[in-house]
């Protein structure tokens, strides 16, 4: 089992590349959340990409020049909070295997040690307790095939989810299955990505459910561009945004 360290005082935040073009009020409410329980969050304003989509696509040299500056930005000895299992995999995984024998190696293998999903965070470090202010409502879980493989993060979302009395969890039947995203996955192998994509839908659709969550923008933008194509008017949400929406007066 995962050793986790004690409520520290401060936290970086990477906030991912999908949540600064695509889903920014999703980083916001990971931030928002980490203040509520008394951590100062630090947002190094130099951060870009992690360096995964070139990482994946064997372009080693090209990702380590990437990773490289976001390995520089986080010196201090705190935890590194992103709201993706997808960074976070390849921060916490692979940044010890792109750094090997470099001169950053050191503080590669450091920002692996420090790097935390949000919902893994929340509840394993922060033990945060959640009090719903919403109406009743049901959803779905999507699991990031990143955050369950790479990052081992368990059962850490539906912990946060099942603390809210008003929400009703309808599990996914083959919610194991990649959505068919994968980055440069999804545009090499267009068609098998398609099929892998619609499969999730379907099953999606199957459980009635009015919103679909996540925790990884890249698969909640697949599979939502995949609803919408298909003329399904299921909502989705990244789980940060869902949590402080419904824990907070303030609807924002």
């Amino acid at each position: 089992m995962k050793k986790y360290p004690a409520k520290p005082e401060a936290v970086y935040y990477f906030g991912t590349c999908l949540v600064d073009l695509i889903y920014p009020e999703a980083g916001l409410a990971g931030i928002k959340l980490l203040q509520r329980e008394g951590v100062e969050v630090i947002f190094p304003q130099q951060q870009t990409c992690c360096g995964q989509p070139a990482f994946n696509s064997g372009y080693h040299e090209e990702a380590r020049k990437v990773a490289s500056t976001q390995v520089k930005l986080f010196p201090k000895d705190i935890p590194i909070v992103t709201p993706s299992g997808s960074c976070g995999g390849m921060m916490r995984k692979h940044y010890a295997e792109l750094f090997k024998n470099d001169v950053l190696q050191n503080e590669a293998e450091s920002v692996s040690e420090r790097t935390f999903e949000l919902t893994e965070f929340l509840v394993h470090v922060l033990k945060i307790k959640l009090e719903d202010l919403g109406e009743p409502i049901q959803v779905t879980w999507q699991a990031s095939c990143h955050a369950k493989r790479e990052m081992e993060i368990g059962d850490a979302p539906k912990q946060l989810l099942r603390q809210l009395k008003n929400v009703e969890l309808l599990e996914l039947e083959r919610e194991d299955e990649c959505c068919g995203f994968g980055g440069t996955f999804a545009i090499k192998e267009q068609h098998i990505s398609a099929a892998m994509v619609k499969d999730k839908v379907d099953d999606i659709s199957k459980t009635g459910a009015s919103c679909l969550l996540g925790g990884d923008c890249g698969c909640l933008l697949n599979i939502s561009g995949a609803m919408k194509h298909s003329g399904i008017t299921t909502d989705h949400q990244h789980i940060a945004k869902f949590i402080w929406e419904r824990t907070t007066n303030q609807q924002s």
